[in-house]
């Protein structure tokens, strides 16, 4: 079993994890995992293994924008298309 980082160091972190980005955007880990698949939520992969890193205040920016855009009524397709501009 793993440990989970606290809070106030996830926060002072450059990286992070998934399971992290869910914890401090209180979204579904199955949205950010489809935000990832569709190429609208970028991450890195480490050389070393699968473990896939996200740029916190990057991805915490980009998942408020697509948040707003959908909240706008804008399709996963549209917000692909707006983003990739």
């Amino acid at each position: 079993m793993s440990r989970q980082r606290n809070i106030e160091t996830i926060m002072k972190s450059e990286y992070v994890t998934i399971g992290e980005l869910v914890r401090i955007t209180n979204m579904r880990y199955s949205t950010l995992k489809y935000y990832t698949e569709e190429g609208i939520l970028p991450f890195e992969q480490e050389d070393n293994g699968l473990t896939r890193r996200y740029k916190r205040d990057e991805s915490i920016n980009r998942i408020n924008y697509i948040k707003e855009l959908k909240e706008q009524g804008m399709s996963i397709d549209a917000i692909k298309i707006k983003i990739k501009k």
